[in-house]
């Protein structure tokens, strides 16, 4: 986990001070780590001199001496299954100091069985998924006898971030892809937290591997970010039709990097509409409220995005939802576009 600062726990078994929130899960190892209160708990001398000749950074030294570039270190404002088996990995199962216990997700192949959300009914149904990095391929197929993939996900394209209030179950993950440059999810989850979190790492050591391939001059602290990513920012707003002359309508909206993705429901395998959001030097702005003459939104606080073509009304229900998102849009709109994202913005404007 990320440094902790002024902390009101520590594992006296460990070494390590830490937070509130990982203390809980350390109770839950205590066959490993047994858990103090600095200021409250009584300390025995032997134990106040442990903690003084260990310490977080002769704990990181040991248990993290081995850690893989593409895995993912949580912080403290992930999913508590990201942050737990962080801990678990590192001091119970100790994967960071026994390279041969990262077989899992370090491979290079991975298969088993997921629940995976039905597009139609919603229902959760038992898949075969099959990772292959040879091929750059994330595949599932709807029956254990089947030949052909129900879908195959190009690595390239592929995005996974666990999604656990959205999806229903703390273990939820959403994967996302590309079909035919069009924004695909998936919503799956495993009942063991071990191995999903051991599939979200193989989809970022199969991530990692390609990027090396692709940029062979880049490092691994320029590639690491471009590994798995969370949105900037989802949740309800209203919007209207191109004319703006219809009503306006609730959908779900979803910020990944400069894609404005809306749904009818946040559950919705693909999207009802895509918008890409470029920069301010190629024309785009984001303003509060909408234009004087807007009529049939339900919802008071307005956002107006400009873009070189046409501009888009939204309607947020709260003053804090609304300046949530300017904020999201205007730190995408203050970044200046990669060579490789005019091309995706091109497509954009050729999209019937």
């Amino acid at each position: 986990m990320s440094t902790v600062y002024n902390p009101d726990w520590a594992s006296y078994t460990l070494g390590v001070f830490i937070c509130l929130s990982c203390s809980g899960i350390h109770r839950n190892i205590p066959q490993v780590s047994k858990v103090k209160s600095v200021r409250l708990d009584a300390w025995e001398e032997a134990q106040v001199e442990f903690m003084a000749s260990h310490g977080n950074d002769v704990a990181r030294d040991t248990y993290e001496s081995k850690v893989p570039p593409f895995y993912y270190r949580p912080t403290f404002s992930d999913c508590q299954l990201l942050r737990e088996q962080w801990i678990r990995a590192k001091y119970e199962r100790q994967e960071f100091t026994h390279p041969d216990k990262q077989e899992p997700y370090s491979a290079g192949y991975r298969e088993g069985f997921l629940w995976k959300r039905g597009r139609d009914n919603g229902q959760f149904l038992s898949r075969k998924f099959v990772l292959t990095e040879r091929e750059g391929s994330l595949k599932y197929f709807n029956r254990n006898d089947a030949k052909e993939p129900k879908a195959v996900m190009k690595i390239e394209h592929l995005n996974a971030t666990f999604q656990p209030a959205k999806i229903g179950h703390p273990h939820g993950l959403q994967v996302t892809y590309l079909k035919d440059n069009s924004t695909r999810n998936i919503f799956v989850y495993h009942e063991d937290g071990k191995e999903i979190v051991d599939w979200f790492n193989a989809l970022r050591a199969a991530r990692f591997h390609y990027l090396q391939v692709a940029f062979p001059g880049a490092s691994d602290a320029d590639l690491v970010p471009k590994l798995s990513r969370n949105y900037l920012k989802e949740g309800y707003m209203e919007k209207t039709g191109p004319k703006q002359t219809e009503g306006f309508r609730k959908r779900w909206f979803t910020m990944d990097d400069r894609r404005l993705m809306y749904f009818k429901d946040p559950l919705d395998a693909f999207a009802r509409g895509e918008v890409f959001i470029g920069s301010r030097e190629s024309g785009y702005t984001v303003l509060d409220g909408l234009p004087p003459s807007t009529q049939g939104h339900h919802w008071p606080h307005g956002i107006t995005i400009v873009t070189p073509e046409r501009r888009f009304l939204l309607a947020c229900e709260t003053e804090t939802e609304q300046r949530a998102w300017v904020e999201a849009f205007r730190k995408v709109v203050d970044r200046p576009m990669l060579p490789q994202e005019y091309a995706v913005e091109a497509h954009f404007k050729h999209k019937p």
